[in-house]
């Protein structure tokens, strides 16, 4: 829905003579039902478990979410790149967040269901980072490349906190944010492009400081384990 929105907008956009940015009603309505597609993600493994899900079903979600969370972030990036002149630089990045989405989703589904963490950046929060990327509009360049390293993390042995319990609902309220955010700027409301500019630097902020944090917190853990005391050099005592 959220491609045929934007899909749709971009079509009336350039048909009418348009050359500049699209309209912003119609973008945040497409980033709207990604963010809502990325809050179902965040519970549909749990209704399926308790549902007795399939394995029909997980392909299902598979393929729902590399469109949601491949194919729709990829078509963002053409969109902008198309309009804001790019070339093929933009396309190529959109063709490697797509690749990315691929093989993350294709390595979920060969762990092991009892692992605590993500290998690598979640496919919803690499599509979020990626619209808050085009949202920002920096130079193609500059864009291109930080999709790029979006979609690199995606792939990276960057391991990423899985969201449960209290941290799964966190998220949901930061969906939930980051809606009413979207909302203010596309109602041109006071401050609403300050909210969105803010917002949007503090998700890229938040995606490069988790990993780091884990990898900080093991590496403390591992210095407080108390070490064993090494056996006196000449043995034991006859």
């Amino acid at each position: 829905m959220a491609v045929w929105q934007l899909a749709a907008a971009q079509s009336a956009h350039l048909a009418g003579g348009g050359t500049g940015p699209l309209d912003r009603g119609a973008v945040a309505a497409a980033v709207v039902l990604l963010l809502v597609a990325a809050g179902f993600d965040l519970f549909d493994g749990r209704v399926a478990r308790r549902l007795g899900g399939s394995g029909m079903g997980a392909e299902l979600d598979n393929l729902a979410d590399v469109i949601s969370f491949g194919f729709a972030p990829a078509f963002f990036v053409v969109a902008w790149g198309t309009l804001g002149g790019g070339g093929a630089l933009p396309v190529a990045a959109a063709a490697a967040v797509l690749l990315a989405v691929v093989v993350r989703l294709a390595r979920f589904s060969c762990q092991s269901p009892g692992c605590g963490n993500f290998t690598g950046l979640p496919s919803p929060f690499g599509a979020m980072a990626v619209i808050t990327v085009v949202l920002l509009d920096p130079p193609v360049l500059l864009g291109s490349a930080a999709v790029v390293a979006v979609a690199w993390l995606m792939v990276s042995r960057i391991e990423y906190p899985k969201p449960r319990g209290r941290m799964a609902y966190a998220v949901l309220v930061w969906i939930a944010g980051s809606v009413a955010c979207l909302t203010a700027w596309a109602m041109d409301a006071p401050a609403g492009t300050a909210l969105l500019y803010s917002g949007s630097s503090l998700v890229l902020v938040l995606l490069a400081a988790v990993p780091v944090y884990l990898l900080t917190t093991r590496r403390h853990a591992r210095l407080s384990v108390p070490q064993s005391p090494l056996p006196p050099p000449g043995g034991p005592a006859d």
